[in-house]
């Protein structure tokens, strides 16, 4: 199986990257706008290939706005370039000449039925390529995304940052048939990263895991500024670990809806748990099947083994 990772790099992103890299067949990272403005999130992209010796895998720059509505960032959570906290060189690997929309369709007829894209920043590029392509669908495996969350958000109350930040984009996704694993707040929260997880990963030893270390602390000290937090969420890495070790996770089937125009939901995914469907038990009694609820578009994460978790990402920061 093939990946395609689309991202807007981001101290998390950053850790699903370099997580990716060493378990998985990565054929390309894609930029977009979202925790910084497009400029930085490419750069920063670049950046991270360099630092873990990675400048095989190709870099595509993507989309610098929204599908609608206006850009917005979160320099208050990831600075100024969107990955502070310790100055990095300034790269030197060139961008594909494919524009990330182009890259995903061209990457889906090279890998046809073969490959699944992991999105962990706003899904502009994704929903982008599939309204320019509308038989893309028809070619991925699936989709894994970072966003939406089933209890709270952080952007709103109900909204989390990448799908607030293009909800019709997300609305796109969701609606496009193809199988989609979905991690919100309500479990990459769980993956929190304290000041004694950053001390074991600057322990590690090596130049990726000190510097890889060394910007998480920046991270959590803005979560823990901005939100009070203890800890560095690692929200991304988790939409890729499902791949690596399925087992960390428990998933449960949902229909998951874009809310676009609620005046204090917008953005807010709205899952239906009510699902139960057939009882096969019951049916094979000659009784009425229980069924009830939106039938599933989605597998949404409920739970995770977090000491499991961070486990596979010592490993695998120590393999650099």
């Amino acid at each position: 199986m093939k990946y395609l990772l689309d991202g807007d790099p981001g101290h998390d992103d950053m850790v699903a990257f370099l997580l990716a890299a060493k378990h998985l067949d990565v054929v390309g990272i894609t930029s977009v706008h979202g925790n910084t403005p497009l400029v930085n999130s490419t750069r920063n992209a670049l950046r991270v290939v360099e630092m873990g010796g990675l400048t095989n895998i190709p870099v595509a720059r993507g989309r610098a706005r929204p599908l609608v509505n206006a850009p917005v960032y979160a320099p208050e959570i990831h600075g100024v370039s969107g990955l502070d906290g310790m100055d990095l060189p300034e790269p030197t690997t060139r961008l594909h000449e494919l524009d990330a929309v182009d890259f995903i369709i061209e990457m889906s007829h090279q890998h046809a039925n073969d490959l699944w894209l992991v999105p962990t920043g706003p899904l502009t590029n994704v929903a982008a390529a599939f309204i320019k392509d509308t038989t893309l669908g028809e070619r991925i495996s699936g989709i894994s995304l970072m966003g939406g969350s089933l209890t709270y958000g952080n952007s709103t109350p109900a909204a989390e940052f990448n799908i607030w930040a293009d909800p019709e984009a997300a609305d796109v996704v969701f609606r496009s048939g193809v199988p989609i694993k979905m991690f919100g707040l309500n479990v990459t929260r769980m993956a929190n990263a304290t000041k004694a997880e950053l001390a074991h990963i600057r322990e590690i030893g090596n130049p990726v895991a000190v510097t890889v270390g060394t910007l998480l602390e920046f991270y959590r000290s803005s979560l823990e500024n901005v939100f009070g937090l203890t800890g560095a969420s690692l929200h991304d890495p988790l939409a890729v670990a499902v791949f690596i070790k399925p087992e960390l996770f428990t998933m449960k089937p949902m229909h998951v809806a874009i809310e676009l125009h609620g005046t204090l939901t917008r953005g807010m995914t709205v899952c239906d748990y009510r699902y139960v469907g057939t009882d096969e038990k019951r049916q094979a009694e000659g009784l009425d099947a229980i069924e009830h609820g939106e039938t599933p578009n989605a597998e949404v994460a409920v739970d995770m083994d977090v000491p499991g978790f961070f486990d596979l990402l010592y490993e695998t920061l120590a393999l650099y």
